[in-house]
């Protein structure tokens, strides 16, 4: 499992493309009949993507983890970004359709992933934290997601936030977890921008069109720096930095952070003109 370690913002300023690259950017983590997981050092966030095919795939237990199995003391949050798919939890089956999200708390030993369709495989994204205490497993499809309208077609952001694991939605240790999907037309995400000093994120975008990309910037408020994702590219956003997007076409993107606290509303927020 690749390690991602912390940056400070200062040494950051001094980046080079593909320093920023190297350091926050997590591509190619999509191969078919595998899966692929980042250790980061934000948060102790595992960052991964299972692209079951023909076969069944299971977690495994990662030596660098120094656990019984992966989730011995984590917690985990699974959306399915493609085909039809199943994940088995400790001998119980689970049916995630497209946008659906499954959480599986601390203390379940055996995670399987599978698709339904080996000509239309699921890819199930995934996102683990540290947990001290254990939840149910819950299935919450996108029809159940809590679902915020935002905002106007004159600022090319209009846009459906799906919340699913959350204060008042499934309940974790420490994960948030949802995806934003744009409308036609509409380029712009997280914008105003903002940081949460208290928590790290990831971003994983999808259904970016082929041969199109998402500008996403990153970098304290008043010093930014631009990284290109494709489809199925994930990037990974320090406490102290923005996290924000605009593409050359509409997109879909899953948000998640673990941290020191589950308010979703819990930013700092920047006025655009104050971006530098």
């Amino acid at each position: 499992m690749r390690i991602l370690h912390s940056v400070h913002p200062e040494d950051f300023k001094s980046y080079q493309t593909q320093q920023i690259r190297d350091r926050f950017l997590l591509d190619n983590i999509v191969q078919p009949g595998t899966i692929n997981c980042i250790y980061t050092h934000y948060d102790r966030m595992i960052v991964g993507v299972a692209n079951p095919v023909n076969q069944a795939l299971e977690l495994e237990n990662y030596p660098n983890l120094r656990a019984d199995y992966f989730l011995e003391r984590r917690e985990i949050g699974i959306i399915n970004v493609a085909g039809d798919g199943e994940v088995v939890a400790d001998g119980q089956t689970y049916p995630l359709k497209k946008l659906d999200c499954l959480y599986i708390g601390k203390g379940v030993k055996s995670v399987t992933f599978s698709s339904k369709d080996a000509a239309s495989p699921a890819v199930f994204y995934l996102l683990s934290a540290p947990a001290h205490a254990s939840y149910p497993t819950t299935l919450v499809t996108n029809e159940e997601a809590v679902k915020v309208n935002a905002g106007t077609t004159s600022m090319a952001n209009v846009r459906v936030i799906n919340k699913y694991i959350h204060a008042d939605g499934i309940k974790s240790c420490q994960l948030v977890m949802g995806l934003t999907i744009l409308s036609n037309g509409s380029v712009w995400n997280t914008m105003p921008a903002h940081v949460h000093d208290r928590r790290m994120e990831a971003y994983f975008y999808f259904d970016v069109p082929e041969g199109q990309r998402v500008f996403h910037y990153m970098g304290e408020g008043h010093e930014t720096r631009h990284i290109l994702l494709g489809n199925y590219d994930a990037v990974v956003s320090p406490p102290w930095s923005i996290h924000s997007g605009s593409g050359t076409s509409s997109y879909s993107f899953i948000w998640g952070m673990a941290g020191e606290n589950l308010d979703y509303t819990d930013m700092d927020a920047l006025t655009t003109t104050d971006i530098r």
